[in-house]
């Protein structure tokens, strides 16, 4: 029997967790960080052990299936899986994870408290997208939900209880369409309901039903991305976050959205992303030009970087919505490379917040003299947030509108006018952030901060972080294969399924007036 890799994956950092209260704490919580970090590492180790041992990137269905049967007569089982879609996100939830765990050493209150959820969460978010069972994977939403919102309300800033209140209200209200939509597919046709995703796609589901469902989820997980105006949360989620939760935020938390769009919008209800893809485009290009403008504009830092985030996961909306293998291709690696890069910039902005004590770039400058070392990790991490060439955002931006240019799934025209919109929002970027540095290390000196002793350069522990997550950055941009290789049959056999659904709806009588009246033929990767 081979060695059950996923499941341990789950079960390990949550049962981890339900220790902390028995391990010796001597009051300044030592102990409890080495054993969360401990704990997080062999996470990651258990992950990278699925991929080496059980997962093959040529494979574009089911791998390292685990299933054990519940209760038959009502369609419950754990049932665990990866496949090219799941697997990489999979790998970045616990490398994440684990560098948060180390991001939170200077955490002196409530350690035990804090390093629980942080595990808890940990197996949560693994569970989402491991996972192959609808009613699982809503269980697994909800269960990663709860530590997010303790971590908020606890160790936030001084509005921690309205940002923590705001993003529950959002995401567990949402999440009910989840839900809802389960069940009305399980017991969709009769017979014993099923919730295994395997089963849902093989249903002959109509295009009527397909729509609601979509329209359904496409809330719930657009909550999650965020899509606007369905973003309003995260900001101020960010806003009073401490910097690992922040890391999981931007790197975890809103790549489940993306994840689940494909998983389920994509996958299940094919027919459905036919007539909302056009939808996703345009939602995309809104995303990216608002949150550009709106991080323009801002003056706190988190709240610039989280506006930020919002605009760059526009980008995998337009993939999503491409009808191209490149372009979906882009929109995955663009979930990956974004988690890498955000984490990296709201470390960086927690660091810098520990030593200026204050958010507001009004009251920065100046400080590039005294924190070299965090100047040069700001502008590496920042060039790579403008999609400089070489990093992974600029490989998964230009795959993404690449992909979308050469879709013959739209007119020319409307491909035209959201490339040349979504341009607006990439010559914004660079803007924006080279000004923000500006500010930062060379702006009007703060008399008060810069008489302050506290100034201190980056420590190796903040050092080390930042080059865990720029080695795969960089690693990915100079050869963008060592990740696109490990879901390339997953995403081939995706867009297969979604051109065969927009051939079906072409050719019905109430066909989209946007797309062209001949039959799409769906491009490999490798053409």
């Amino acid at each position: 029997m081979a060695f059950p890799w996923l499941s341990a994956s789950i079960l390990f950092p949550i049962a981890a967790a339900l220790l902390i209260p028995f391990v010796p704490d001597q009051g300044d919580g030592r102990q409890v960080r080495w054993y969360g970090l401990g704990v997080a590492l062999t996470t990651f180790l258990l992950t990278v052990g699925g991929y080496l041992n059980g997962y093959d990137p040529a494979v574009e269905g089911l791998q390292l299936v685990e299933r054990v049967q519940w209760l038959p007569s009502l369609g419950l089982a754990w049932s665990v899986g990866a496949d090219g879609i799941s697997m990489p996100l999979i790998l970045l939830t616990s490398f994440i994870t684990a560098l948060a765990a180390l991001a939170a050493w200077p955490v002196s209150f409530k350690p035990k408290l804090f390093y629980f959820l942080l595990l808890a969460m940990d197996g949560g978010q693994i569970a989402v997208f491991a996972v192959q069972d609808m009613l699982l994977f809503f269980l697994a939403w909800e269960l990663e939900l709860i530590p997010v919102y303790l971590l908020l309300a606890i160790w936030g800033g001084k509005k921690r209880q309205y940002a923590a209140t705001k993003f529950i209200l959002y995401t567990a209200g949402s999440s009910l369409f989840i839900l809802v939509v389960g069940l009305a597919m399980a017991f969709f046709g009769g017979g014993t309901p099923t919730f295994e995703y395997t089963a849902l796609m093989a249903k002959d589901f109509p295009t009527r039903f397909q729509v609601l469902a979509y329209a359904g989820l496409l809330i719930a997980f657009g909550v999650k991305l965020p899509i606007v105006p369905l973003h309003t949360w995260l900001p101020d989620a960010h806003g009073e976050a401490t910097a690992p939760v922040h890391m999981l935020l931007a790197g975890i938390l809103l790549k489940m959205g993306g994840y689940a769009l494909l998983r389920f919008n994509v996958q299940l209800l094919p027919e459905g992303h036919a007539l909302f893809a056009p939808l996703l485009v345009v939602l995309g290009v809104v995303n990216i030009i608002y949150a550009a403008l709106t991080s323009f504009a801002q003056r706190n830092l988190k709240r610039k970087i989280a506006y930020s985030s919002i605009s760059h996961m526009g980008f995998v909306l337009i993939g999503i919505g491409s009808f191209s293998a490149l372009g979906t291709s882009g929109a995955m690696l663009q979930m990956i490379s974004h988690g890498l890069i955000g984490a990296s910039l709201f470390f960086l902005v927690g660091a810098t917040y520990d030593r200026t004590h204050t958010l507001q770039l009004d009251e920065m400058g100046g400080v590039g003299q005294k924190m070299r070392k965090m100047f040069a990790l700001w502008t590496i991490c920042s060039l790579a947030s403008l999609a400089l060439p070489g990093m992974s955002g600029f490989v998964s931006e230009l795959m993404v509108f690449t992909g979308f240019a050469t879709s013959e799934a739209y007119t020319l025209s409307f491909r035209v006018v959201m490339a040349v919109l979504a341009a607006v929002g990439v010559i914004l970027t660079p803007i924006y952030l080279l000004s923000m540095l500006r500010e930062i290390f060379f702006g009007k000196v703060n008399s008060q901060l810069a008489a302050h002793t506290h100034l201190v350069d980056a420590e190796p522990r903040e050092i080390y972080v930042i080059s865990c997550l720029l080695v795969p950055i960089i690693g990915i941009g100079l050869y963008p294969r060592l990740m696109t290789d490990t879901y390339r049959a997953s995403i081939e056999a995706l867009v297969d399924r979604e051109t065969a659904a927009m051939n079906r709806v072409i050719s019905s009588p109430n066909g989209s007036l946007i797309r062209q009246p001949t039959l799409l033929q769906a491009p490999s990767l490798s053409s």
